[in-house]
């Protein structure tokens, strides 16, 4: 029988040096990604939507360390960081952002848009929902073919009002499905609050009345996610069915580039980041446990910066897609 929903806060656990080491470093390359990101866009050279995901870093990158390459990711459309958390090139997620034709999609796709067979990273969806009936797909693939993989979906805040979210939990629940749903609670989904959208706001709550267990866990604590994770996918393979995970996160920007935020004080912002930023927390522990000096902490941002500085470059130099292209990759 399934467990029930849990209110637990976990305490951050200790990780080995490399382990820590590898999760600021992926923290921070998403971080200096979508810096970059939002820069281009006003500068023009983004076209769309573009929805960043600074300040929710925590959440995909504790989340990726509890699965293995070939275990299947699936998410909305505040998706650059899960394609970079996933192994995916800061070149090609780039390049398709600019829509160029160097671009995962070939540059047909942008922002909201974007796959890899190769690292099993389903999307990238622009329509809310549309990732969680999708992943729940990709659960039942795997349990059909009995391969002992798993499937992370994840959701934002917002989504989980949808009635094609319900459905799937009740699918996966009645079937055993190797799928863990993971929810990205950074509080305004578009631009409403939680408290004001919804009537049950313990979102881990949501798969109760179908007996799919849920945890609450702190999203801006990389460790604490990470311990999450892997119970829950451990409990997914096992074939005890579905998980949820609430994660209690925070973005710092607006809901997309366009959106100015005033639904929300700048006071409220400032504090959130002052007192829970999940790299800064990272890089304390690294400070503190003398795993690194300032110096050499100085340098991985540097390296990082050189990254994405050549995935700009490699955009900009990438031609855009033929007029030939544009009915190609169509499904008919």
């Amino acid at each position: 029988m399934a467990r029930k929903a849990s209110t637990t806060r976990r305490k951050s656990p200790k990780v080995d040096k490399d382990q820590i080491q590898k999760y600021y470093r992926d923290m921070l390359l998403i971080r200096r990604f979508e810096e970059k990101a939002g820069q281009i866009y006003g500068m023009g050279l983004i076209g769309g939507f573009c929805h960043l995901y600074i300040g929710q870093e925590a959440v995909v990158v504790g989340m990726q360390s509890t699965i293995t390459d070939d275990d299947a990711v699936i998410t909305s459309y505040r998706d650059h960081g899960h394609m970079l958390a996933c192994g995916m090139d800061p070149k090609g997620v780039m390049a398709e952002l600019t829509g160029r034709e160097g671009g995962y999609s070939k540059g047909k796709g942008g922002s909201m848009h974007m796959f890899s067979k190769e690292k099993n990273f389903y999307g990238g969806h622009g329509i809310v929902g549309a990732c969680v009936p999708l992943g729940t797909g990709l659960a039942f693939s795997q349990k059909y073919q009995d391969n002992g993989q798993a499937t992370l979906c994840y959701m934002g805040d917002g989504t989980v009002n949808q009635g094609q979210v319900y459905e799937s939990f009740n699918m996966a629940e009645l079937w055993s499905l190797p799928v863990v749903y993971v929810i990205e609670n950074n509080e305004y989904a578009m631009g409403t609050s939680v408290k004001r959208a919804s009537a049950q706001t313990e979102l881990f709550r949501r798969g109760e009345s179908f007996g799919v267990p849920g945890e609450q866990v702190d999203g801006m604590d990389v460790l604490a996610v990470a311990e999450a994770g892997r119970k829950a996918v451990e409990w997914a393979k096992s074939g005890k069915g579905p998980y949820i995970l609430e994660m209690k996160t925070y973005r710092y920007r607006g809901h997309s580039m366009s959106d100015p935020a005033k639904y929300r004080s700048k006071e409220e912002v400032n504090k959130k980041r002052a007192e829970s930023d999940p790299i800064e927390r990272v890089r304390e522990k690294l400070l503190n446990e003398k795993i690194y000096t300032e110096d050499e902490l100085k340098e991985i941002d540097r390296d990082v910066k050189s990254i994405v500085a050549e995935a700009v470059e490699f955009a900009q130099e990438s031609p855009e897609p033929h007029p030939d292209e544009l009915m190609t990759d169509i499904l008919a």
